[in-house]
């Protein structure tokens, strides 16, 4: 059972998402919920919290001065902050605390989904230990020729986009990505938003499942397989992620592939 931290001043709005998540995730966690900063890190402390959901603008210790003490003590939780400040600087000091992402209120339940469904992921795989990420080659030389800002941003896209199909089945994190191509973790973030309008866990969870899709058409391949081979070692998880993004389950999609030949 994975162990969830809420922690939101507007207690509606702290509510509506805990009511939320318990929907979605069932018995797959136990959530503990915090009004302010201060009381989040005495519930990160008490119950060793594995993911905590943050707002940023609250009264004492806020989210961010919250979460940086939770980075210090446990740099393993993964921390996703959950706030209506639309501020540059604000997402900057979450990505330098290694946020898992930065999402803006009022946020699409799909999104909220698949950031909370990848720190759980990340909670599974946490034991196994993390396999260093090859390097993208000749990106700096593309970089000197790519003058134009619109073929730059397109070129970067598309070496991005690249880069995620060729590692996808890997631990893959915002971070590590912005590494390899030697960008600063806040500009890669604001970059890559540009690129695809959308956040990194949205993108690669959609990339996993397009692979999986391709996979299905084979029918002598059989569904744990091919979850594993798009980065998802529980069948269970591979199954409901498949499923929230396509709306059926891998097996379902299947047959409706036969059906229509």
């Amino acid at each position: 059972m994975y162990r969830v931290l809420i922690a939101d001043d507007e207690l509606i709005e702290r509510k509506v998402l805990y009511q939320t998540l318990r929907k979605e995730l069932g018995e797959q966690c136990q959530i503990w919920q915090a009004g302010n900063g201060r009381e989040a890190l005495a519930l990160f402390l008490e119950n060793d919290i594995q993911i905590a959901i943050m707002d940023i603008e609250m009264p004492g210790i806020n989210g961010i001065e919250a979460a940086e003490e939770m980075h210090r003590r446990n740099p393993q939780c993964s921390i996703i902050f959950l706030t209506a400040y639309d501020e540059f600087s604000y997402a900057k000091k979450a990505i330098g605390i290694r946020a898992l992402d930065y999402l803006l209120k009022p946020c699409k339940e799909e999104e909220l989904f698949c950031v909370v469904e990848e720190a759980m992921r990340l909670c599974d795989r946490e034991k196994e230990g993390k396999k260093e990420l090859p390097p993208i080659p000749a990106l700096k030389s593309m970089e000197e020729t790519a003058s134009d800002g619109q073929i730059r941003l397109h070129k970067v896209a598309e070496v991005i986009q690249n880069y995620i199909e060729e590692n996808y089945i890997r631990d893959l994190s915002m971070q590590d990505v912005a590494r390899v191509m030697n960008y600063s973790e806040a500009y890669f973030c604001k970059l890559f938003k540009q690129c695809f309008d959308k956040n990194f866990t949205t993108y690669l969870t959609e990339c996993r499942v397009e692979a999986a899709k391709k996979m299905l058409e084979m029918p002598t391949v059989n569904v744990k397989e091919i979850g594993a081979s798009v980065g998802y070692s529980d069948s269970n998880y591979f199954t409901k992620v498949f499923k929230r993004v396509t709306g059926v389950n891998p097996t379902e999609y299947r047959m409706s592939l036969f059906q229509k030949k």
